[in-house]
């Protein structure tokens, strides 16, 4: 009788148990979270497909409209091949020198030489798988060394175009992303920048002024300047960089959280903020509020807040779009004209000089009580953090000052630098790529040559300040 009652309390108890178990995991995931959190990893894969259309279209359309028109494709395709090229150099070597164990706090090791080692699980403390954190760095890494392109628009050669963005890349860009991103100095110093005002717009301005200074100026410049063939096309660009950017700060959290949220909201803050400012000295100045000056002013504004957005309060956030506003309007408006440099598309004055702004600005605001993972700034009672953003400054000025004088130095040993006075006249479109993005009927617009902007009498005399458009 005993056995058969502990037989069957045995019988009961296995499957109380058995039927118990599927409660099991919900219990252990109050206690002990995956490694992988599902929401944080959609979250940067989202990220990093909006931080790609910033590339193409975004930037690829923004600066399509600005040349003219006979210079339109070759100024879209810069962008779009540098999104391919920098897609193999980040896998082979891009992301181990970005993001590789540190080497004396200079580059990273080849650990992840090829993506050697690269997969789905975690890297670290992370919550996303390593190839979801690996691509959306490799995005960052495609949108800057496309900025660059605008400052030496409808002149350079398209295989000096080629070599100069791989080596710029790698050479210039990938150990800059290890300073402050990969655990490298200016990391272990403490500057801060949370999704880029040094490794990206300071380096890309700076980059694209030394770039327009070598090259040299286009034919007829300035005296010939025209505006832009498609306006549109910039404001639809400018819109896409807005939409991108979204994913550019708020995803730099790497996660799902309220660190994103945050990013978010100062990201559009500013962006309206030097918008307003933008037209509101423009009008001031110029009497009328054109659409070209709203669309800079919020890429400015954008350029801006990028290295704050996970370290300021909202509030911060308006005052520091408020000074992107006037930073790039003074670059683009006076202090270009004075420099004596054809940055064609102003890359130095929206992004360079804006971009210091910003990283100097993040020393000013930043507050642990927003991001206890950062540092308070010289307003919170902590003016190391701002001696930290110069030193943060300086070295992206030298390292893009004198890495890309170097560079473009070897590049024109190899291939020359720049098209022939007949190519740029001609236009690049035409003499590099055999293609045209208009094909105006004459008898609608008269001669070919002028429905592109150009006298024929004059570009058959040769003249270029009577011949040659520009943006």
């Amino acid at each position: 009788m005993l056995t058969g009652l502990k037989r069957m309390a045995t019988v009961g108890l296995t499957a109380a148990s058995l039927w118990m178990l599927p409660a099991v995991p919900v219990f252990a995931q109050g206690t002990a979270p995956p490694a992988i959190n599902s929401g944080d990893t959609a979250w940067v894969l989202l990220s990093s497909a909006l931080v790609m259309a910033m590339v193409v279209p975004g930037l690829a359309f923004f600066y399509g409209g600005l040349v003219s028109q006979r210079n339109a494709l070759s100024t879209l395709m810069h962008s779009f091949f540098i999104l391919a090229l920098v897609a193999v150099q980040w896998v082979l070597m891009g992301y181990t020198l970005s993001f590789g164990p540190d080497i004396g706090g200079v580059i990273g090791g080849l650990d992840f030489l090829g993506f050697n080692g690269v997969g789905q699980e975690p890297n670290g403390s992370a919550t996303i798988p390593h190839l979801a954190f690996a691509a959306f760095q490799g995005m960052f890494a495609a949108i800057t060394v496309a900025l660059i392109t605008g400052g030496f628009a409808e002149r350079m050669r398209f295989p000096a175009f080629i070599l100069f963005s791989l080596l710029w890349t790698t050479l210039v860009y990938d150990p800059l992303a290890h300073w402050v991103w990969g655990g490298g100095w200016l990391a272990g110093l403490g500057a801060l920048d949370f999704a880029g005002g040094t490794v990206v717009h300071i380096s890309s301005g700076v980059s694209a002024l030394v770039a327009a200074l070598v090259i040299g100026k286009r034919y007829g410049y300035p005296e010939s300047l025209r505006p832009p063939h498609n306006l549109p096309f910039t404001v639809l660009g400018a819109a896409l960089l807005w939409f991108g950017w979204f994913g550019f700060n708020a995803g730099s959290a790497l996660a799902a959280n309220g660190l994103a949220s945050l990013a978010f909201v100062v990201t559009h803050a500013a962006t309206g903020a030097a918008t307003l400012t933008w037209v509101a000295v423009e009008w001031t100045l110029k009497g009328k509020p054109t659409v070209l000056g709203a669309a800079t002013g919020a890429i400015a504004g954008l350029v801006a807040i990028t290295p704050a957005a996970g370290y300021v309060d909202v509030l911060s956030s308006l005052v520091i779009g408020v000074g992107a506003g006037l930073v790039g309007y003074w670059g683009v408006n006076w202090l270009k004209a004075r420099l004596g440099a054809d940055d064609a598309l102003d890359v130095f004055g929206v992004h360079g000089l804006v971009g210091t702004w910003g990283a100097l600005a993040t020393g000013l605001f930043a507050s642990e009580a927003v991001n206890p993972a950062g540092a308070n700034g010289l307003l919170s009672g902590n003016p190391a953090q701002f001696v930290n953003q110069v030193i943060g400054v300086v070295a992206a000025w030298a390292m893009a000052a004198v890495g890309t004088y170097v560079i473009l130095k070897v590049v024109g040993v190899v291939t020359p630098l720049r098209v022939s006075r007949e190519e740029e006249l001609v236009g690049l479109d035409q003499t590099l790529h055999g293609e045209e993005a208009y094909h105006l009927s004459p008898t609608v617009f008269g001669h070919a040559s002028s429905a592109f902007g150009m006298d024929s009498a004059a570009a058959k005399a040769g003249n270029p300040a009577d011949a040659r458009p520009s943006s």
